[in-house]
């Protein structure tokens, strides 16, 4: 799996048992794989809009599925797993808008990597549920209903990589235990943080190592409450966003509006605790969620976190660790069991999730 911040790619070798739809699973590897210098520069900026002429988009799409080959081949260097599920990097995603339907790109040569790998491959999850009318994301939450138990009362997953989504796990009794699962892209996480931190330092750092430098500075809440009423934050779910609106240009608005004397410290904060704001606020509606579990890079971030713990007061926050399962195993493992539910020819849509028409098989299977 490579996420919104196209910062590498993250590898598990998992092992799936007993029932496919509530399986036993054990992490059996693990790594996370960097991308080049040049290939992730390349990649942030055709995520947000970057024009490219078709043999620079072709040597992309080689050099990503190159990058893809080696982290699996780092994962599983004996070769003991029967399929590969890679969900590619994320270049452009464009939700449905009224009666057109939506569509998401993810760079990846399918066949190209089942050949380097000599091994089956299910690729592309996304575009069954885009041509069923659905977001095509977010899909991670079709798979924590599986990995996650159930509690007491609505338990949330939520990751926070270049955008925070939102899994809303309903409980395992009383009236609402037969409510549908919920997901869905709450807005920007590390997308606009990352871009900000290359920005403040002149290129130098890529991202606020746990947080230090936004500790430093002040909050604009006003600034933020007013961001939380632009249109996509009012959206109701299903919704699914990326780069495309919450990329460069946007962080140039919201710098703007902080003001051209603002102090990286003082941007950072308000950008973090604006991150934490939205979560929050989507956690406000109903269902009332009692439990929270963190996912993803930006729980390692101790100002994002202490933000969260601040706004959802009442609400149980602690990492997804906490249950066994490492924050940055997730994504990964989620698209691993998608890859063998196809495999097993099993649907995993979920309309309730996504806004599908109606659920089916995700993803291309291929063999080498």
């Amino acid at each position: 799996m490579s996420g919104t911040s196209a910062d590498g790619v993250d590898g598990v070798l998992v092992r799936f048992t007993g029932s496919p739809k509530y399986p036993s699973w054990r992490i059996l590897a693990s790594i996370h794989t960097p991308y080049p210098a040049k290939l992730r520069q390349q990649l942030v900026a055709v995520g947000q809009g970057s024009a490219m002429p078709a043999a620079q988009w072709l040597a992309l799409r080689q050099a990503v599925t190159a990058a893809q080959a080696a982290c699996a081949r780092a994962t599983d260097p004996d070769r003991r797993a029967r399929v590969v599920g890679c969900h590619g990097q994320t270049v452009w995603h464009q939700p449905p808008q009224g009666s057109a339907r939506g569509a998401s790109w993810q760079l990846i040569d399918g066949p190209l990597l089942a050949e380097l790998l000599q091994q089956p491959v299910v690729y592309d999850f996304r575009s069954a549920d885009l041509a069923r009318g659905g977001q095509g994301a977010p899909l991670v939450p079709l798979t924590d209903t599986a990995l996650v138990a159930p509690t007491g009362g609505w338990r949330a997953l939520l990751n926070l990589g270049g955008i925070a989504n939102l899994t809303l796990l309903p409980p395992a009794a009383g009236p609402d235990r037969n409510a549908p699962l919920r997901g869905w892209d709450c807005g920007p996480a590390n997308s606009l943080l990352d871009l900000a931190v290359e920005r403040f330092s002149g290129g130098r750092l890529l991202f606020d190592e746990g947080g230090r430098w936004a500790l430093q500075g002040t909050i604009n809440e006003t600034l933020i409450q007013r961001w939380l009423q632009e249109p996509y934050f009012q959206q109701t779910p299903p919704k699914s966003t990326g780069r495309e609106l919450f990329g460069e240009a946007d962080l140039e608005r919201r710098l703007q509006e902080l003001g051209s004397d603002v102090k990286p410290a003082d941007g950072l904060a308000t950008l973090t605790a604006f991150t934490a704001a939205i979560v929050a606020a989507d956690l406000s509606r109903p269902p009332r969620v009692i439990e929270l579990l963190v996912a993803g890079g930006g729980c390692r971030n101790q100002a994002l976190m202490n933000q969260l713990r601040r706004r959802c007061r009442g609400i149980w926050l602690r990492p997804l660790d906490a249950i066994g399962i490492d924050p940055q195993h997730r994504e990964a493992m989620a698209f691993a069991l998608l890859a063998w539910w196809r495999v097993l020819q099993l649907p995993a849509g979920n309309p309730a999730v996504t806004g599908a028409q109606r659920g089916g098989q995700l993803g291309v299977l291929i063999n080498p």
